[in-house]
């Protein structure tokens, strides 16, 4: 097995604990909605510090419902997923041209040997 794909199986295993073992210890079980999300938390806390507190602003969108508001931060990480995996793949599309430019331009033999063969070809 080579090196990166023992790297890739970590990784895969890593991601793979961090998903099951919340559900798997019963971390949140003592609450009555679980895996809330970070505003819900922080309003709670905010609530038993200073029971008068106002927020300083209101949201500008608040969806209808739980569903909607699920999907559109799916689709907000959906995007920036296609965004970041744009952005890497540009990155390594350049820097391999960048490398066959240079491997052309200082006459290694192993592009000379590809040139070989192309016109071989012709």
């Amino acid at each position: 097995m080579s090196r990166n794909t023992k790297i890739n199986v970590l990784l895969l295993l890593a991601v793979a604990a961090l998903a099951v073992l919340p559900l798997a210890l019963g971390l949140g079980d003592h609450k009555e909605e679980p895996f809330t999300g970070a505003d819900g938390e922080a309003e709670t806390a905010i609530t038993e510090i200073e029971p008068d507190y106002e927020p300083w602003f209101s949201p500008l969108y608040e969806p209808p419902s739980g569903e909607i508001e699920s999907a559109l931060f799916s689709l907000q990480a959906a995007l920036g997923a296609g965004f970041l995996a744009y952005y890497f793949g540009l990155r390594r599309g350049r820097r391999q041209g960048e490398q066959r430019t240079r491997e052309r331009d200082s006459g290694s033999p192993a592009a000379d040997a590809a040139e070989e063969s192309t016109a071989e070809r012709a």
